[in-house]
């Protein structure tokens, strides 16, 4: 078994901190990876996702490119961190789901109606799987 959603999430994390304006990920995601990747893109924190094919090898690639704040050019993720592990699953309901202690920061969760914001989870009184936060 392999975690991808740990693996996207130590490279993200990696390469916001070295500086890199762009890192590859694996190349067979599964789907869950791609619906986190999205809701990063859409609430800012990542400039944009590319799938590149070689038409050499044939093979994809994914690739994340990183996006620099307003503020002196700096990164936009100050920390990315995984919750629910495959070791060890977090489960938790609308009541039980707690709110970043920044107001910039969001927490990803994998509900019955796809994967999500906490945001959009309180609104539609839903709870599942704490994927990770990000702040």
């Amino acid at each position: 078994m392999r975690d991808y959603l740990g693996d996207m999430i130590a490279r993200i994390k990696n390469g916001q901190l070295a500086g890199l304006p762009s890192v590859e990920l694996h190349p067979h995601m599964p789907r869950t990876c791609y619906d986190v990747l999205n809701i990063l893109y859409e609430e800012g924190y990542i400039g944009g996702v590319l799938d590149i094919s070689s038409p050499i090898t044939g093979k994809t690639r994914t690739v994340v490119k990183f996006k620099t704040s307003q503020k002196g050019g700096g990164r936009t993720i100050d920390g990315i961190f995984r919750i629910s592990k495959p070791g060890r699953r977090i489960f938790l309901s609308t009541k039980a789901l707690w709110k970043p202690r920044t107001s910039t920061g969001i927490f990803v969760i994998s509900t019955p109606h796809g994967v999500m914001t906490d945001r959009e989870a309180r609104l539609l009184n839903l709870g599942g799987e704490v994927l990770c936060g990000i702040f």
